[in-house]
């Protein structure tokens, strides 16, 4: 048996394990001290677990061990999807019209995870009740704080309007996987087909629109930076939807007409992976950082919190 290391993932350090039955994939809790709640390797298992067999694509998972004396930190063991990582969100490796058909999964595998009946597949208790936004700003200002490294004046500014505009619970609660992203996603080789929606460890119950925003954060940043984004690039040229079609696409398929506060959603998402990328720098500071690019992603904090200011 063998285990290499993929190069990707910034938090749970996650690996191929060839053996004569097969390639598997280990997932794990990095070493060391780690912040409260963080690293929920054993949430990322109950939820794909609970998730076969529904219009949510998901590998098949196989064990959970919680026991830390087996390799130092609790792991799981799941399913290798044979497909393909697309990583840059222009796509240059496909043409116009299959750049159009990837958008178009994403947004439906996005609308298949918001319409998942969390009571059928047992995920009722995966959440708190309560205001969502209220719950996610406290957390990552927590979070933030608690792997602060130094002073950010528009990281202040953002936490303090965030916490004073946050708008009223309008009683939607969905099972939210809490970084939708492209290159969180397995596609067919050469169809465009998501096998595997992954990395669920920031999933919870809670806001549909906080998936979708997070995921419209790459209409505006810019591509070329270690953060690829749509930001510069000519979109229609490339028969990528605009940000305002995305969301169409997905209100559609929703059933609704509009979001409104779509500004503070956008605000959120910003700050919340400001606040990520600032505990991704503390762990490379701290020499415990899971992936050689957790500096350069450190530096992105400030940037994501001007942006965010900019939206205020």
């Amino acid at each position: 048996m063998t285990a290499t290391k993929f190069a990707h993932g910034q938090s749970n350090p996650t690996f191929l394990i060839e053996s004569a039955s097969g390639k598997y994939v280990l997932r794990r809790k990095p070493p060391g001290k780690l912040l409260k709640s963080a690293h929920a390797v054993d949430r990322e298992y109950r939820v794909m677990t609970a998730l076969a067999g529904t219009d949510v694509p998901v590998p098949r998972t196989y064990l959970l061990c919680e026991d830390e004396s087996v390799i130092g930190s609790v792991f799981f063991l799941m399913e290798f999807v044979d497909g393909r990582v697309l990583w840059d969100p222009s796509l240059p490796e496909l043409d116009k019209t299959q750049r159009g058909a990837i958008f178009d999964q994403m947004n439906r595998v996005l609308a298949a995870v918001h319409s998942i009946d969390v009571e059928a597949a047992g995920l009722s208790d995966y959440g708190k009740p309560g205001n969502y936004f209220e719950r996610q700003v406290s957390r990552w200002t927590g979070q933030y704080r608690a792997s602060e490294t130094k002073t950010i004046a528009e990281m202040d500014r953002v936490i303090n309007w965030l916490q004073e505009n946050t708008p009223a619970d309008d009683g939607r609660v969905a099972l939210v996987h809490g970084d939708f992203r492209l290159d969180n996603m397995i596609f067919h080789r050469s169809e465009p087909r998501v096998l595997a929606l992954v990395d669920w460890e920031l999933s919870t119950l809670g806001h549909p629109f906080a998936d979708l925003a997070y995921q419209c954060m790459q209409w505006r940043v810019d591509g070329g930076g270690i953060i690829p984004g749509l930001g510069d690039v000519d979109r229609t040229a490339l028969g990528i939807p605009s940000e305002e079609e995305y969301v169409r696409m997905y209100c559609r398929r929703m059933g609704i007409d509009s979001i409104p506060d779509w500004n503070f959603y956008l605000v959120f998402s910003f700050f919340r992976l400001a606040a990520i990328l600032q505990g991704v720098r503390k762990r490379a500071l701290d020499g415990i950082a899971s992936n050689e690019r957790a500096m350069k992603l450190g530096e992105l904090v400030r940037p994501l919190a001007a942006m965010a200011s900019k939206l205020l």
